[in-house]
């Protein structure tokens, strides 16, 4: 038992109580909201407060804190309620409004409440530590059956992607010196992303291309609800092309047939994540497990980690803080260009598209907004994520023109203009 963690918490809130002569819960949560999240952290969870996530009767519900992994696939709930009310009934409201009851904690900081699978499973004196060491152990450590489903799928998916990747390239080797119609398509794509891209890209590079689109294109499409983008997206319709010389749809689904327990774990985790912010930051974690899986040794030396959001947001705050300093100028102001030369997951697009004053942000959305990575995933995941961010800002969809599948800066724009052409 953490006795040193629940006698700080006793004490901390017998303080709180003296000195703010109050019981209400917005004056003693805190105490307890960090007590969980020492727990969590021995299980390596985060506790995350106030996010919105999809109830059970299919209306958003927000808990004070939600129990998060590194996938930021939710554990678990945290609902803190007044001592002076009666915790049974405030209960029988969450319930009525659709909270979630597969992992719920309900506290008022004299009596906890735990709901796993639908059912009351624990119910505790709050001022007996042993009994509060136990409810909040049974807490963090409850596995919720669609995330060991999750991680069961991501295990299979670890053992089977290698017989996948080696087929794969076999029947591209294959059909690159047999299948007249893949091997004209093939060559002409080679062409372009040596004269936009690089002139060092090889039919090697451009075989891994064809193989992350494969394996990721649904993943994408089904986490943004956007089905239509591998067709309106030039880089992707032009792979889907090539793909497309190579497999018809059934051999595709059969070739994938051993991992679709994988995409269909990760549709059931996505689909209860309602804001947008933890779905780019569901998708890069995504991204950077599905990389350390699809080549361990390349991620090890690229380095296959974006930079927090934190960071992003610390990054970004201190600029435009410099900037109007010594230039007085903002980020906003017309004629501030604002280059992300290797975007990744899109992070500090996204952060800037919160960030701007929304009678600025059609603008500088469409002309001075820029981006590029030379990775196709990343790629993707970028394109999603930004203009999904745009709509959710300014309530309407806009391609982002601006950001293009390019290593260097000199070749901006030139891929998607060529492309759509």
């Amino acid at each position: 038992m953490s006795h040193q963690l629940i006698s700080q918490y006793y004490n901390k809130v017998d303080k709180l109580i003296q000195f703010g002569a109050s019981r209400k819960e917005t004056s003693v949560r805190n105490e307890f909201y960090n007590l969980l999240s020492h727990y969590g952290e021995k299980k390596n969870l985060v506790l995350v407060a106030e996010l919105p996530v999809r109830g059970t009767k299919g209306k958003d519900v927000t808990p004070d804190g939600t129990l998060k992994n590194v996938l930021r696939l939710d554990y678990g709930y945290w609902e803190s309620k007044d001592e002076s009310l009666d915790l049974d009934e405030e209960i029988d409201k969450k319930i009525k409004k659709g909270y979630p009851l597969n992992n719920i904690l309900f506290e008022d900081s004299t009596k906890a409440i735990l709901f796993q699978g639908g059912e009351e499973v624990i119910r505790i004196d709050m001022r007996k530590p042993e009994e509060l060491d136990r409810i909040l152990n049974a807490f963090v450590s409850f596995e919720k059956p669609e995330i060991r489903r999750f991680n069961e799928a991501l295990e299979h998916f670890q053992k089977d992607i290698p017989t996948i990747l080696k087929t794969l390239r076999e029947k591209i080797d294959e059909e690159g010196k047999k299948n007249k119609n893949f091997i004209s398509v093939s060559e002409s794509f080679l062409e372009l992303c040596k004269s936009v891209i690089n002139p060092d890209v090889t039919m090697a590079d451009v075989r891994e291309m064809m193989i992350q689109h494969i394996l990721t294109s649904d993943i994408f499409n089904k986490i943004f609800d956007d089905p239509e983008f591998h067709r309106h997206n030039n880089i992707a319709n032009e792979l889907e092309k090539l793909n497309s010389t190579l497999f018809n749809h059934s051999e595709r689904r059969n070739l994938l047939g051993s991992i679709e327990h994988y995409y269909d774990a990760i549709n059931a985790a996505a689909a209860g994540i309602v804001d947008h912010h933890e779905k780019q930051k569901f998708l890069k974690a995504l991204y950077e497990n599905f990389y350390k899986a699809y080549n361990p040794k390349a991620a090890d030396r690229l380095g296959v980690v974006y930079t927090p959001n934190e960071i992003v947001d610390f990054m970004i705050d201190s600029t435009n803080y410099l900037l109007e300093k010594h230039f007085k100028r903002v980020l906003w102001d017309k004629n501030v260009e604002i280059l992300d030369p290797a975007t990744g997951t899109g992070t500090f697009i996204c952060n800037m598209i919160d960030k701007c004053p929304p009678q600025y942000l059609a603008y500088k959305y469409k002309n001075e907004f820029h981006a590029n990575d030379v990775a196709i995933l990343p790629y993707y995941i970028a394109n999603l994520n930004v203009e999904f961010t745009f709509k959710q800002k300014m309530g309407y969809y806009a391609e982002f023109d601006n950001l293009c599948f390019v290593d260097t800066l000199d070749n901006i724009g030139a891929l998607k203009g060529v492309m759509s052409n």
